[in-house]
């Protein structure tokens, strides 16, 4: 259940920002997403449904010096949902489907705001191994 992801360039990233409501911890909504979650995983997975696989993060409240422009230092979320999907049509037939739903529904009580939007993948790395040949 929490073991490391390989997505497949190409795939589909869906960014899911989360506000939580007014005095909701994310452990109020730790339950509601975990179930979520593992209904994406178990019922839209692979050719059942193009889900590839998916993380969960806590804003941490970190805001990089470097990396970050402009004057806006911190976030209008608290959790990112991210997933990967073989298509945004498949990503769309799975969150229109009932049993989705009544799981997403149980988060959204505990949200006031949530937008998720959908990425193409450009480019995935990792470091080259020590010793290997560059181009």
């Amino acid at each position: 259940m929490y073991g490391p992801i390989t997505i497949p360039f190409g795939a589909k990233m869906m960014f899911n920002a989360v506000k939580l409501k007014p005095g909701v911890t994310v452990d109020d909504v730790e339950l509601a997403i975990g179930e979520m979650c593992n209904v994406v995983k178990e019922t839209y997975g692979g050719d059942k449904g193009g889900f590839i696989g998916g993380q969960v993060f806590r804003f941490s409240g970190f805001a990089s010096e470097e990396g970050s422009m402009g004057s806006a230092r911190d976030s209008d979320h608290d959790l990112a949902i991210v997933t990967y999907w073989r298509s945004f049509d498949e990503h769309e037939r799975s969150h229109a489907d009932a049993l989705f739903k009544a799981k997403f529904a149980a988060v959204g009580e505990m949200c006031s705001d949530s937008k998720e939007l959908g990425y193409d993948m450009l480019w995935q790395g990792v470091p080259e191994t020590e010793g290997a040949v560059t181009a």
